[in-house]
């Protein structure tokens, strides 16, 4: 088996857990879209012009939350959508926690760090358990079995 089917195997877990994460798929995976949206539509430029994020880190930005919100819903290479998606939160993490010295949460609006460290955790999430069986990941490359333990 190839280290790539490996990685986009999702694990063989039961109905439940699968039904479950197809619904934070579905959830997330739309609010990455309309995250995503406006930024695709000028993906190079849309920060503001003094902004002093390169064109391209922009670009992968906004492709990582459009494109990665389709892929999470479809449960197509999820893994590969995540990290994508994990790194994008994490950059959004530390430029609201530390440029921006926004609060963790703000009770009177305006800008925090909350609604990215949750992205991210849930990308996490996706990395380590996969999109479950309901996925296409699951479709094309089969689940993976759990190891079982060393005796």
């Amino acid at each position: 088996m190839t280290l790539l089917k490996r990685v986009l195997q999702p694990f063989l877990l039961p109905a439940f857990p699968s039904s479950a994460l197809l619904f934070l798929r579905l959830i997330v995976g739309l609010a990455f879209i309309f995250h995503g949206w406006g930024k695709i539509q000028s993906p190079f430029a849309w920060m503001p012009p003094d902004s002093p994020v390169p064109g391209i880190l922009q670009f992968l930005a906004a492709f990582s939350e459009f494109g990665g919100g389709i892929a999470l819903i479809l449960g197509l290479l999820t893994p590969v959508a995540m990290l994508g998606l994990g790194f994008t939160m994490a950059v959004a993490t530390c430029m609201h926690a530390l440029v921006l010295k926004d609060p963790f949460v703000n009770p009177k609006g305006g800008g925090s760090y909350e609604l990215a460290l949750v992205y991210l955790a849930i990308a996490i999430l996706f990395i380590a358990l996969g999109p479950g069986k309901f996925s296409l990941d699951a479709m094309l490359f089969g689940n993976r079995q759990p190891k079982e333990p060393a005796q």
